[in-house]
């Protein structure tokens, strides 16, 4: 993508959190829903838009991990499901 006058100022999306990504996404699809952007602004706001899910996506798939990997027990059974009678 290019900077654009509109995207040159906008934060690196590798920086922002989770909540910063998907409020500035929702902000994007207000806006293309709209229709009040010209073609090339949607273009940029469609591939800027683009990125951040990409980036929300990632974020998500990385603390799920990090649950996952709270919730396993030494033995890698998931923590506090020990077999009935047992424990």
């Amino acid at each position: 993508m290019t900077d654009t006058p509109a995207t040159a100022a906008l934060p690196d999306i590798a920086a922002l959190s989770f909540e910063a990504a998907m409020g500035e996404l929702e902000t994007i699809v207000r806006r293309l829903e709209s229709g009040d952007v010209s073609l090339e602004e949607s273009v940029s706001l469609y591939e800027r838009g683009h990125a951040l899910r990409s980036h929300c996506e990632a974020r998500l798939a990385a603390a799920q991990a990090r649950i996952e990997q709270v919730s396993l027990a030494a033995d890698g059974r998931p923590a506090g499901t020990t077999p009935f009678g047992e424990g």
